[in-house]
Order: C-alpha cells, then sequence, then structure tokens
C-alpha cells in the first residue's frame, strides 16, 4: 500500500492529465454514438422490416476485437484520438439503438391509437407521447453504453490517443508492475461508476423532462469534451517521432529528438508506446509518424518477408536498407551498435538442473517444461516456428503473453523459458541463462532511424541522426533499459545523460 501511495504521489500529474484525456475520448464518443443511435432507432420504429438487420449489424460491430478495429482504421485515419472516438463510437452504439428502438415500440397501443384519434400525425405523437414515456428506457441504453466505452478506452493507448491506458501498459512493460497498473486500472473503474452515478440522475429526471433531459445532457457532455479544445493552444510539430512499446523504444526516441533539436531548427513530437511492429509501420506509412527506431532483422523478416542473407550486421543492415527503400521508399539510417537479438532464456537453475546450453539442448525436455513467448515471437519464422523447423523442436507447452509479463512468469515460476531481447532490463534483473543459437535462427538485430524518403528529403538535416551510428554498445543499451525499468528513471533523462557523456550534445 505504502508504495502505491508513492508512485500516486510521484505521477499525479501526469494521472490528472491522463484522467482528463480518458474523460475526453469516452465523452466524446458517447455523444456522437447518440446522436447516431437515437435518431435511427426512432427511424426504424418506422421501417420496422429493417430494423432488426440494421441493430444487428451494430452488434455484428460489438463483437469485432477492440484492437483489431483499431489497426483496420490506422491506414484510414492515422493514429491518435479520430481512430479511437471512430472504434468507441462503433462500441456503443448497440445499447443505445436497441433502447431507442425498444423504448418506443414498448409505449402502450392504446395511447397510439389515442394520439391518432386526436388527430396528431406522427412525428407529433413521437414528439409529444412515445418520446417522453420511453426516454428511461433510452437514457438506461446510454449507460450502458458508456460504462463500455469508458472500459474499451483503455485499449486506445496502443495507437496513441492518451488516456489511463497509457500507465496500464507502462506497468505491463515494467514487468507487470502492479502499481503503475492498478494507477491506471482505478481510476478508470471509478470514472465510469461516476459518469453511471451521473446518467443515472439523467435517467430518472427524464421520467419528468422528457426529451430536454436528452438534450441537456448531450449539451453537457459536449462542453466537457470540445470546451477544453478552445482554449487549447495549437501546438504544431514538424516532425513526429514514434515508438513501439518497451523503455528502449521510449529512449531512443528522446535521444532523436534531443539530437535533432540540438543540431536543427525542426520542432521534434514524441508519440511513445504504439503497440508491435505491425501498428506502428502502419502509422509511419500512413503519416500519422515520420520516424521510428526498428531493427534490421525485423525490418527483413516481419516486413520485407525474406531471410536475411547473412548473420554479419553490415551484409544484413545492407540488406534491409535496400529492401526498404525498394518495397516501401523508405530511408534506413546508419544502425547503431549493440545487437538486441532475440533470445531464448531459462533461470540458471532449470539450466544447470537439465544440462541447458543452447536452444537446441531443449529437445529433451521439450515434453516437461512451458515456455512463454509473445505472440509475434510465437508466429514468427525468426521466433518460434523458425525453433520448430531449425532445432527439430515441439514444445508441449506454449503459453502466450504480452511481452511485459513474461519476465514476472518465469520469476514465479509459471514458465520456464521465454524469448527475451538480448538488451532488456530484466535479462540483468532476473540474471536470466541465455541458450546458445549455434545454428544462427536470429539475425543481427540493430536499431536505426526508419522514416519515409519523402521525409529526409523534406529535412535532409535529418541525417544528423547518424551520429549514433556505430555507437551504444549492448552493455550500454541494458542498463539504460535498467534503469528506466526497474529503477523508475524518466527515459529523457538517460537519453539525454548518454548523448552528453558520448559529447553528442552540449551538458
Amino acid at each position: 500500500m505504502n508504495t502505491f501511495i508513492e508512485v500516486f504521489a510521484k505521477r499525479q500529474d501526469v494521472l490528472v492529465e491522463k484522467i482528463w484525456e480518458h474523460l475526453q475520448i469516452s465523452i466524446i464518443a458517447l455523444v456522437i454514438a447518440t446522436l447516431i443511435s437515437v435518431p435511427l432507432g426512432l427511424l426504424l420504429t418506422r421501417y420496422q422490416r429493417v430494423a432488426e438487420p440494421i441493430i444487428g449489424v451494430t452488434a455484428i460491430l460489438q463483437t469485432i476485437p477492440s484492437l483489431a478495429v483499431l489497426a483496420f482504421l490506422i491506414p484510414f485515419f492515422g493514429i491518435g484520438q479520430t481512430p479511437a472516438v471512430i472504434a468507441l463510437t462503433a462500441y456503443g452504439l448497440l445499447p443505445i439503438l436497441r433502447n431507442a428502438y425498444t423504448g418506443i415500440k414498448e409505449v402502450d397501443p392504446a395511447l397510439k391509437e389515442a394520439a391518432t384519434g386526436m388527430g396528431m400525425s406522427s412525428f407529433r405523437r413521437l414528439s409529444k407521447i412515445e418520446l417522453p414515456l420511453a426516454m428511461p428506457v433510452i437514457m438506461a441504453g446510454i449507460r450502458t453504453s458508456m460504462v463500455l466505452i469508458v472500459g474499451t478506452t483503455t485499449i486506445a493507448a496502443l495507437i496513441g490517443a492518451g488516456g489511463l491506458g497509457d500507465l496500464i501498459l507502462l506497468g505491463l512493460d515494467r514487468g507487470g508492475d502492479i502499481n503503475l497498473i492498478l494507477l491506471g486500472a482505478i481510476p478508470a473503474a471509478l470514472l465510469a461508476i461516476i459518469l453511471d452515478f451521473i446518467l443515472r440522475l439523467f435517467e430518472r429526471t427524464s421520467a419528468k423532462s422528457g426529451f430536454r433531459s436528452l438534450v441537456s445532457l448531450l449539451v453537457v457532455a459536449a462542453l466537457i469534451a470540445v470546451g477544453p479544445l478552445a482554449f487549447a493552444g495549437e501546438d504544431r510539430k514538424d516532425i513526429v517521432i514514434g515508438a513501439k512499446l518497451g523503455s528502449e523504444p521510449a529512449i531512443l526516441i528522446n535521444m532523436y529528438k534531443l539530437l535533432i533539436e540540438e543540431e536543427t531548427d525542426i520542432n521534434v513530437g514524441l508519440k511513445p508506446n504504439l503497440g508491435k511492429t505491425d501498428l506502428v509501420f502502419s502509422a509511419l506509412e500512413e503519416g500519422s509518424i515520420d520516424i521510428y527506431p526498428e531493427f534490421t532483422g525485423t525490418a527483413i523478416v516481419t516486413l520485407m518477408n525474406e531471410q536475411a542473407v547473412s548473420n554479419n550486421p553490415d551484409e544484413v543492415y545492407q540488406q534491409a536498407k535496400k529492401g526498404m527503400a525498394q518495397q516501401y521508399d523508405m530511408a534506413f539510417l546508419e544502425p547503431m551498435k549493440f545487437n538486441n537479438t532475440y533470445a531464448v532464456a531459462t533461470t540458471q537453475e532449470l539450466a544447470e538442473r537439465y544440462g541447458l546450453e543452447t536452444i537446441g539442448d531443449l529437445k529433451k525436455v521439450e515434453d516437461q517444461i512451458t515456455a512463454g513467448f509473445t505472440l509475434e515471437f510465437n508466429d514468427r519464422k525468426d521466433g518460434y516456428q523458425g525453433m520448430k523447423e531449425l532445432y527439430n523442436l515441439n514444445l508441449g507447452d506454449v503459453e502466450t503473453m504480452d511481452p511485459g509479463l513474461r519476465q514476472g512468469a518465469i520469476e514465479s515460476g509459471d514458465v520456464d523459458i521465454i524469448d527475451a531481447y538480448a538488451t532488456a532490463g530484466y535479462m540483468v534483473d532476473l540474471n536470466l541463462k541465455v541458450l546458445e543459437d549455434p545454428k544462427n535462427l536470429f539475425p543481427p538485430y540493430q536499431g536505426a532511424p526508419l522514416m519515409r524518403q519523402e521525409t529526409l528529403d523534406r529535412y535532409p538535416e535529418l541525417d544528423v541522426l547518424n551520429k549514433l551510428g556505430g555507437k551504444i554498445t549492448g552493455d550500454q543499451m541494458r542498463e539504460m533499459n535498467y534503469k528506466v525499468s526497474f529503477e523508475d528513471a524518466d527515459p529523457e533523462d538517460v537519453a539525454r545523460d548518454y548523448l552528453i557523456s558520448e559529447g553528442l550534445i552540449e551538458e
């Protein structure tokens, strides 16, 4: 409890910012979903033949995994709040639409007939009789939608939309830091409870005030969501540097920013923790970000769908540089020295017990151990699929998990081996044993700035990033990752300290 209080005290400014972002995204999505669903639900009561198919479509939208929807939207809308709001709006349609339709349908037929007998038109009957009576049911649908949207908004952090999901992702990345996870999860739950209570009050008053209650709710919500934008200063960035999840990408993009702004007049924005390779590369292609640190091996295997020509770092870099230019018109600047290759790691105790020195040694215990692999590694040719083919392995029990959870899983004994990154801070913290790769399954993974060629053509001074070429050893990168992941150091401070120590920027 004391540790949680310390984390809260240290990050309370960030927490307030993230709560506001979360609230803003959620309310914008709710307002749009309401403006779509209520009129559509009322219209469907007049065209009942198409009602169920249309409601069925919104039900299908709600069954699609949220991450898949976000990934689908990136090529069209980029990253940030826009695709997040679109996805959340789609998730919020069904409860409001169904309740609007059902609420009108369940109005006593005798009242409808009496209104018609009094000479009321269909519209007048709707506005004066049906809608006021149906408002409590409609408001109940809005309440349900609000809770659903607030909960789902946490996943939007994966595409740079902000919100409390940023804190949860940071906790996951730092080995399942329960305090950071709770710092994001508890406010999200409280936010849903508070908003549900407020909407419950509107629901109760709606029985008397009718449609005016809904109008009042939408006006208040719109002012809360959009109001701050009117006072926000415009902060334009010449370029935006993105990064995948993790401490290492966060450190590298801060190095890029500091170098660029030290040596040029370019104004740089940062978008850390954007998810896995496919999401970040899609954002680069679409133009939501202009640069991100990518690894030569990942570019070849994942993006180019090829195999590395050799295990020589220079040859692999040239293959990646040429291939990315030909296939995607991308520019790959010079790589750093450290090789953040994949590794298969286990505890020193397990390695000694079974005599494990190489990946091939796993064959003799493949039915006795549990592997904890990330989804990406489990599916890659230079990952578990390659291990099965090259080393004739068929591990009996493979658990797939988020990258941030695997070190906690091996520390607790839930898994026996994990896929790891050679420069990860937890390799130092847990004193893990890396199994040798004598058949060279894993190609070199040297990090380098990847950008669209048009970006480099527009800003040729970005070649200042080549000053990092050949720098940062594996030990230096491991130490920096350890400081961020386990000592809670700020990635910007760690990046600045390194650049100053190397004489690349002034103190």
